[in-house]
């Protein structure tokens, strides 16, 4: 294809990309009422416990927070109920240009790191009610507890994609080792670096005074790295193997 004809490609996915996403939000706008009512439940358990709803509340501090809320939340949701349409346009666009092995590669990725991301949104949603009951019993007990819209639902966002992206990483380590730019044993004899990285990380990603849910982020985490070690382990022993077939073959005739 010429340069002008991967332009017109790239209009045309990108035009229904769009299309799909403004789609989505729409859809997603309709239902931000039960959204938010999930997303606030943590507050409504902090006001059980306190015992005054009046001082334990959401708060929106102009007059457009409660439209800007919910387009964000639109924007977020839409996002990944269009994911199918626009993964697909961008592989349709890339993949003519990708050779058999590395649309293998890609399949893989995709067949794996959707999950984990998923998987790790999952549990973020559930430490962050934990995250914010922790964070409120600090508040005095005599003291107003009014949690700005915008700031509750950035935090919550961030937390959520900020762990569901640390569940991918290890992806990408076995796809360093498919590519050949680091072996097996390399990711592992790194193994004390990758403990306290993630240590590091899931003390920044919780709060300092939340050491469960630290630990459990870290143990999960953990658990996955060595997991990434052991397929590139198992995809170094087969690269050796069909090494050794072929020194054992010879050279063709």
């Amino acid at each position: 294809m010429s340069l002008g004809a991967h332009l017109v490609e790239l209009r045309k996915r990108l035009l229904i990309s769009v299309i799909a996403l403004v789609v989505a939000m729409v859809v997603a706008f309709l239902v931000t009422e039960p959204i938010i009512h999930l997303l606030t439940e943590p507050i409504r358990v902090v006001s059980a416990s306190r015992g005054d709803e009046d001082l334990v509340t959401l708060m929106f501090s102009t007059v457009t927070s409660g439209f800007e809320l919910r387009i964000r939340i639109s924007v977020a949701v839409g996002l990944i109920l269009s994911a199918p349409v626009w993964l697909a346009q961008v592989w349709l666009f890339v993949m003519p240009g990708l050779t058999r092995k590395e649309t293998q590669y890609t399949w893989a990725f995709f067949g794996s790191a959707i999950p984990l991301f998923f998987a790790g949104t999952y549990v973020g949603w559930l430490l962050m009610p934990h995250v914010v009951e922790l964070m409120a019993s600090f508040v005095p007990e005599d003291a107003g507890l009014f949690y700005d819209s915008t700031y509750y639902y950035d935090f919550i966002l961030k937390l959520l994609l900020v762990i569901g992206v640390s569940f991918v990483l290890p992806v990408f380590l076995v796809l360093l080792n498919v590519a050949g730019v680091m072996s097996g044993k390399a990711i592992l004899k790194g193994w004390r670096v990758a403990v306290l990285v993630i240590t590091v990380f899931t003390a920044i990603a919780t709060p300092a005074a939340d050491v469960v849910s630290m630990l459990m982020l870290a143990g999960i985490m953990i658990v996955l790295y060595f997991a990434a070690v052991g397929v590139a382990l198992l995809f170094d022993r087969r690269r050796a193997k069909r090494e050794r077939q072929l020194l054992a073959d010879g050279p063709p005739a």
